[in-house]
């Protein structure tokens, strides 16, 4: 935005102590008149009927010997208000200044540049301490983001050029076999649907766009469970369900895809017989706690670390026949930062994994 060109901050506050100082000279000056020199006769003092006494000052007198030497006092306390009050500025902003040139400089698309402002803690270090955990945070969405588009275009790009790949050799092959063609491409198309679906809701759960309001969790939970019964069954994976009502506060919508994606994932990367998962909902007085916790294959801690990461998976990076997109855990992380809330992944003895969502709880 353009702005008329106004009074720096420094000649503002050097001006405000100059006018601070004048005002307190200018009272004492006052004071001196209303209880000193107001009660001084100005006249000639008689100690006989027409015959005047030692000369004694009056008021006339004072005031002639006073006027000057208090005009030169306020002269010198403009001066020294104006000097002073200009050096003293300069040092109160020199923090200021640095916090501006860090802002330009960040501004320029350089995030990795800190304030990092030394001294005892005030307004100005307040201020410098906040702005280095902005640009921080903001350093690492940026990495995270650019990252997340590289892992995108990656994987979107797959099935266009398996279709296109498809397409091609149909076309020099006028015998090949129509409905298998169709199958392939039905199902290449299918998984680029899901993951631009994963991709909006994803992007919805970064932007926090969505309406707020009171969940119960346990029927979120019930819900999500009576959707996903059918292909627990199938793969012979055992739901156990446990924990009193609790509600949160947030989307619907956007909670039910966390606790779908976490009951999917431990049902599909779980034993291929006499597998489980355990869904256990724990409140206190401050945050409710959603577990979900599966039997599977045993995973080192550095692959943990990864799982909640874009397109990674608990074996390798997803793959084109493979379950899922590799978003699962990431939309999780996402929708749970988004409602202010903590997810924790850690691997469990013996195998499988335990996820823990962690949510702020709504108070009755």
């Amino acid at each position: 935005m353009a702005r008329q060109p106004g009074l720096s901050v420094r000649l503002k506050l050097t001006l405000s102590y100059a006018g601070v100082i004048m005002l307190v000279g200018v009272l004492l000056l006052a004071v001196v008149w209303v209880f000193l020199l107001r009660y001084v006769p100005d006249g000639v003092w008689y100690t006989a009927p027409g015959r005047p006494g030692p000369f004694v000052p009056n008021r006339s007198d004072l005031i002639e010997a006073f006027a000057p030497k208090a005009a030169a006092v306020l002269g010198f306390l403009l001066v020294f208000g104006l000097d002073g009050g200009w050096i003293l500025a300069g040092r109160m902003l020199a923090p200021l200044t640095k916090i501006t040139e860090a802002t330009r400089t960040a501004a320029t698309g350089s995030l990795s540049h800190r304030i990092e402002l030394e001294g005892r803690g005030d307004e100005f270090r307040e201020l410098a301490d906040g702005f280095d955990n902005m640009l921080a945070k903001l350093e690492a969405q940026v990495a995270e983001q650019q990252r997340f588009a590289a892992n995108a275009s990656h994987e979107l790009r797959t099935p266009l050029a398996i279709t296109q790949t498809l397409l091609d050799v149909a076309s020099k092959d006028p015998n090949r076999d129509v409905d298998e063609l169709i199958e392939r491409l039905r199902l290449i198309n299918s998984r680029a649907i899901d993951l631009t679906e994963a991709l909006l809701v994803l992007s919805r759960a970064d932007q926090r766009s969505f309406v707020r309001e009171p969940v119960d969790l346990s029927l979120v939970v019930e819900e999500a469970v009576e959707t996903l019964l059918p292909l627990a069954e199938q793969r012979g994976v055992r739901i156990e369900t446990s924990g009193d009502q609790a509600s949160v506060t947030g989307s619907p919508a956007l909670l039910l895809q966390v606790v779908t994606n976490l009951i999917h994932n431990a049902i599909v990367h779980n034993l291929p017989e006499d597998g489980s998962v355990s869904v256990t909902i724990g409140a206190n007085e401050k945050s409710v706690v959603l577990t979900v916790a599966n039997t599977g294959e045993e995973l080192s801690r550095e692959l943990v670390a990864t799982l909640t990461e874009p397109f990674q998976r608990g074996t390798q990076r997803i793959h084109g026949d493979q379950v899922g997109v590799g978003l699962g855990l990431a939309i999780v992380k996402s929708i749970t930062r988004a409602h202010d809330g903590n997810l924790a992944v850690l691997s469990r003895p013996g195998g499988g994994l335990r996820i823990s969502v962690e949510l702020p709880r709504v108070r009755d």
